[in-house]
C-alpha cells in the first residue's frame, strides 16, 4: 500500500515536472533544479537539445551535443534528467548562475517585510526635544524600518492642529533626504498620525 502511494507521487510529480518543463520550453524559458549535470558530467547516451534561444535542435548523441555547445562557446545543461532521453539547454552557465544568484536576492529583499516603530510628540515639544526624536526616527529609517510618528493632543490642544500638521510636516522635511511620506498627517482622535518609510538604496 505504502509503495503504491510512493509510486503515485513519483508518477505525479513527473507529469508536473514535464508538463512544467514544456511549457517553459515553449516561452524560451528553462527549468533547473539545484543539482544539475553540465558538459561531461552528463551520462546520457543520447539528448534531447534546446538551443540558447529555445529552439528545438532535435535528439542528439551526446557528443555532438557537447560539440554543438563548444562550437557555441556555451555549455551543456541538463534541465530534465528525468525524461528518455534527457533534455539539455545550451547556455553559458557561469551566467546563468549568477543571474540566478541575483534574482533570488533581490526577491529576498524585497520580501523582507518592514516594521513601524513609533515615535511620539507633543505639539508644544522644544528644540531639543525635537531633535532629539528626529534622531530618533533617523536611525530608525537607516535600519530599514517604517516610522509611524504620533503627535498626541491633551485637552484644549486638539484646537491646535494646524499648528500640529506644521511640526509633522516640519520633521518629514527634515528626514526627506532619507524618507517618503507614505502616509501623510491624519487626525485619528486626539493623535495626528503619520508614517515615514526608507527611501530605497
Amino acid at each position: 500500500m505504502y509503495f503504491c502511494k510512493f509510486l503515485y507521487c513519483f508518477e505525479a510529480d513527473f507529469v508536473v515536472r514535464f508538463f512544467l518543463l514544456v511549457n517553459f520550453s515553449l516561452f524560451g524559458g528553462v527549468i533547473i533544479s539545484k543539482e544539475v549535470k553540465v558538459n561531461k558530467e552528463i551520462r546520457a547516451r543520447q539528448v534531447r537539445v534546446i538551443g540558447e534561444n529555445g529552439e528545438q535542435l532535435g535528439i542528439l548523441h551526446i557528443k555532438e551535443a557537447l560539440r554543438a555547445a563548444e562550437e557555441r562557446s556555451l555549455d551543456l545543461v541538463e534541465v530534465s534528467p528525468a525524461t528518455e532521453p534527457p533534455v539539455c539547454k545550451l547556455m553559458d552557465y557561469g551566467k546563468f548562475r549568477y543571474e540566478q544568484a541575483k534574482k533570488e536576492k533581490d526577491s529576498k529583499f524585497k520580501r523582507r517585510t518592514l516594521d513601524v516603530k513609533e515615535v511620539k510628540l507633543r505639539p508644544k515639544i522644544d528644540d531639543n526635544d525635537f531633535n532629539v526624536k528626529k534622531n530618533t526616527a533617523e536611525r530608525i529609517l537607516k535600519t530599514g524600518n517604517k516610522v509611524k510618528i504620533t503627535l498626541m493632543f491633551r485637552g484644549r490642544e486638539v484646537v491646535y492642529t494646524e499648528l500640529g500638521k506644521q511640526l509633522m510636516m516640519k520633521l518629514s522635511e527634515e528626514l526627506e533626504p532619507i524618507s517618503t511620506v507614505e502616509r501623510a498627517p491624519k487626525l485619528e482622535g486626539r493623535n495626528m498620525i503619520m508614517i515615514l518609510a526608507p527611501k530605497s538604496a
